[in-house]
């Protein structure tokens, strides 16, 4: 493999291609570390077109390290909300206030201390260092891995500890081959390709300039690379919700509950509830289960709300909320217990959109404002 040729080569196709972007508002390799180093946590399993207005707001309300390590971390999950895998936005958080502490508020240059910091990995540790400090770090995301085993053919699962660590050192040779100052055009370029040219289905190799080096092109594998191992089936769970009311729903205080920081969605809030089981005997027995379980209160299971349907990275879920009626604690306490969540708090209708919420709340909190309208619309 001619790695000089190679960088040569996609640098000069990546200069009058790269997508504009506001994170890029200077040359690879000469970016303000802190703007290189949110992007690229954002676009962590998220498309590019959609971190971008994320990018803007965060940087108008966190516009240096030092501002993001002083903010609360509501407000930072508040404005991560709807860009989903939260523990991203938690390790930024914590990140901010060790760069503080450890750093005096500046971002290491150095492979070492970056890995150091939560959230941070080799592969945003290698776009860090080349694209803000013009270093010869490579970078290894799904678009590299899909170009490289293109180009070598390579006929192991892409995901394999060995193949990832050959993958990793041909990534290397590529970027200590770029010219003097270009390893984060390079880096760039190499993830521009594969989502622009050399993409998973439909590689576009009548037009690609690397077409010469591409062992799989010549081989006529390329739509069989790279090689993915076989994927494990998907888990369903159906989840059941409460927005339990104090009163008559949306004329009294309602309980959200927040999720416990070490877990999935941490420090989120949400409406109570959890997975059915078997011995539920259905939804709304599942609902007045997990409440007793999660919160020590009793319910009256009233009607049906919403059905939201969701995939996360390893499950799928089917959640259905109802409304429900607080009739008092379940032991030896009139109020609810933070027993299974981190914290609880009665709340009017009008301050939900003060909290952060995951998505499928979101999903009940917008059904919840039509049955709200409605119901005012039907009252004039």
């Amino acid at each position: 493999m001619n790695h000089k040729e190679i960088a040569e080569r996609l640098i000069e196709w990546h200069d009058p291609e790269q997508r504009l972007l506001p994170w890029r508002n200077a040359a690879a390799g000469f970016r303000a570390p802190y703007a290189v180093w949110i992007s690229e946590i954002m676009a962590q399993q998220t498309r590019l077109e959609t971190v971008a207005d994320y990018f803007v707001r965060w940087m108008e309300r966190f516009p240096t390290i030092e501002a993001l390590a002083a903010a609360d971390q509501q407000d930072v999950l508040t404005i991560w909300q709807g860009l989903g895998y939260y523990a991203r936005a938690r390790n930024l958080h914590k990140a901010a206030q060790q760069v503080i502490a450890d750093h005096d508020g500046v971002l290491p240059n150095n492979r070492v201390d970056l890995l150091k910091l939560p959230g941070i990995g080799e592969y945003t540790a290698g776009a860090i260092l080349s694209m803000a400090f013009a270093k010869p770090e490579p970078v290894l995301d799904g678009n590299v891995k899909r170009v490289l085993s293109r180009l070598a053919d390579v006929a192991e699962p892409v995901d394999e500890r060995a193949t990832i660590k050959a993958m990793w050192a041909t990534a290397r040779d590529l970027v200590e081959a770029a010219p003097d100052g270009s390893a984060g055009a390079l880096n760039e370029a190499l993830m521009e390709f594969g989502a622009k040219l050399c993409t998973p289905t439909s590689p576009r190799c009548l037009i690609c300039p690397l077409v010469a080096h591409c062992l799989a092109a010549q081989n006529g594998t390329q739509h069989e690379r790279p090689v993915m191992l076989p994927k494990k089936k998907v888990p369903h769970f159906d989840v059941a919700a409460g927005v339990v009311w104090q009163g008559d729903p949306f004329e009294s205080k309602l309980l959200i509950a927040q999720r416990p920081q070490d877990g999935m969605l941490g420090g989120l809030w949400e409406f109570p509830g959890g997975k059915e089981e078997e011995a539920d005997g259905g939804l709304e027995a599942c609902l007045r289960r997990e409440l007793v379980e999660e919160l020590a209160i009793r319910v009256a299971v009233g009607e049906q709300i919403a059905t939201v349907k969701h995939a996360y990275t390893h499950f799928k879920i089917t959640l259905v909320a109802f409304h429900a009626r607080f009739l008092g604690g379940a032991g030896d306490h009139a109020d609810p217990q933070a027993i299974g969540c981190a914290d609880w708090r009665w709340i009017d209708f009008s301050e939900l959109d003060d909290f952060p919420f995951p998505v499928t709340d979101r999903k009940v909190i917008d059904a919840l404002h039509k049955e709200y309208d409605k119901m005012r619309g039907s009252k004039r």
